[in-house]
């Protein structure tokens, strides 16, 4: 059986508290910040855009050129973004689009009726992705 995507994070990162045993992480572990959350995809995104793949390339590309402004404002997409991301159950996805959502100034009330959204198309299966994508919200709120 193939390792989990966060085991192979964890071992990819070679992430390890400075004292006691070894963390083991469940398959549905958030990383312990958004700090090491963005720190580990700054880090795989410089790895997979210089491996030189001009398909992938070309996709990311576009990811990023579909968030700027057109007919619709980069927050109204950014929260598309995250209802899309919390139906599609993609806890990476949802950390990325609470935080963009949240440096674009969403209010907390905005983000609560986005939540709801994504759990009313979504479905009680999307809670689990909602607690983490609140916890992360609370994070973001509590930072200096």
């Amino acid at each position: 059986m193939a390792p989990s995507y966060w085991a192979t994070v964890n071992q990819l990162s070679n992430h390890q508290p400075t004292a006691g045993p070894p963390v083991r992480r469940s398959a549905h572990a958030m990383p312990d910040s958004v700090s090491e959350f963005n720190a580990f995809r700054s880090r795989m995104n410089d790895i997979i855009l210089n491996a030189g793949n001009l398909t992938i390339n070309r996709f990311f590309a576009l990811d990023h050129r579909c968030y700027e402004p057109g007919a619709l404002g980069t927050k109204t997409k950014e929260m598309l973004g995250l209802v899309s991301s919390l139906v599609l159950r993609c806890d990476d996805c949802v950390t990325y689009h609470v935080l963009r959502c949240h440096e674009e100034g969403t209010t907390r009330e905005e983000f609560l009726e986005i939540f709801s959204v994504g759990l009313v198309v979504g479905g009680s299966i999307v809670i689990p992705h909602l607690r983490r994508a609140m916890a992360r919200l609370e994070e973001l709120d509590l930072a200096p």
